[in-house]
């Protein structure tokens, strides 16, 4: 029987660039001889990306949004992340439920008491082995984003003050669980960015 796989999240604020590096993760985990599944939230299940599109596109209320994000999230747990770990596999996954706390908590003002809640409904007992938070001050990244030449969604479109209040709520949750998310300037080339990675992904996992 496999070892269980680890957990590897990936998280940041809209134009901090950690997508870029998810193929990178990969291949650090299959040089150490694991198979890699990349997927990625909302959405990595075609339920999940229908919500994806509406959660993207359509205004309602915090919690609705927060609800839709875990009615997405288990649907991803079960038919994607817990069967690729309980086969030996590493997960690489672009968001989790860090995300749900940095935007739908400390973007719009949500109770975190209530995002715990939907935690332990939908993936009690899992929690990321190692999450790799990207940080970079929100000019930057919105500077970023003006070149990516597509339509923003309704989180990217958000006001500058927004993206701070996420922002600050992401540093907040790397200094309550610092075992766990390593911080990674996100700023600069995406060489020196990548070398980062590289040097924090060694100290989660020696």
């Amino acid at each position: 029987m496999s070892a269980r796989g680890k957990f590897i999240t990936f998280e940041g604020i809209d134009g901090a660039g950690k997508s870029s590096h998810l193929d990178f993760a990969c291949e650090l985990v299959r040089a150490r001889g694991f198979e890699a599944a990349r997927t990625f939230e909302p959405g990595g299940t075609p339920f999940g990306q229908r919500l994806r599109e509406v959660v993207l596109k359509q205004h309602t209320t915090p919690l609705a949004e927060a609800i839709a994000m875990f009615a997405a999230r288990s649907a991803h747990v079960e038919a994607i992340i817990e069967p690729a770990l309980a086969a030996g596999h590493w997960v690489v996954c672009d968001r989790f439920s860090d995300s749900t706390y940095a935007y739908q908590c400390g973007g719009r003002g949500l109770d975190a008491g209530l995002v715990a809640k939907l935690e332990e409904i939908v993936h009690p007992g899992l929690q990321p082995d190692a999450t790799f938070l990207f940080d970079v001050d929100p000019a930057t990244a919105a500077a970023r984003q003006g070149g990516r030449g597509r339509e923003a969604d309704r989180f990217e479109s958000e006001l500058s003050d927004f993206h701070i209040r996420v922002r600050n709520a992401y540093l907040d949750r790397a200094r309550r669980f610092a075992r766990r998310i390593h911080l990674i300037d996100a700023a600069g080339a995406p060489e020196e960015v990548r070398a980062r990675l590289a040097a924090e992904f060694t100290r989660a996992f020696p």
